[in-house]
């Protein structure tokens, strides 16, 4: 039972993230950037084709469109 419970409490994290991102595209993208341009620099550009593929997923997810 405590991981049924622990879904509940992912899949209700997630809809409260989809509904801010639908809300603020535009500073979920922003932040978005700035996370993947530190995770890059941190990795030293190890898992810069992962974190470009995510990159673009979010900011498809949040405006429709990548950039």
């Amino acid at each position: 039972m405590p991981l049924i419970k622990k879904l509940t409490a992912l899949a209700g994290t997630a809809a409260a993230a989809r509904s801010y991102m639908r809300k603020n595209p535009d500073k979920v993208n922003r932040m978005a950037t700035k996370a993947a341009s530190f995770v890059d620099k941190r990795t030293k550009g190890k898992y810069h084709h992962q974190i470009d593929n995510a990159l673009r997923k979010v900011r498809t997810a949040s405006n429709g469109r990548p950039r």
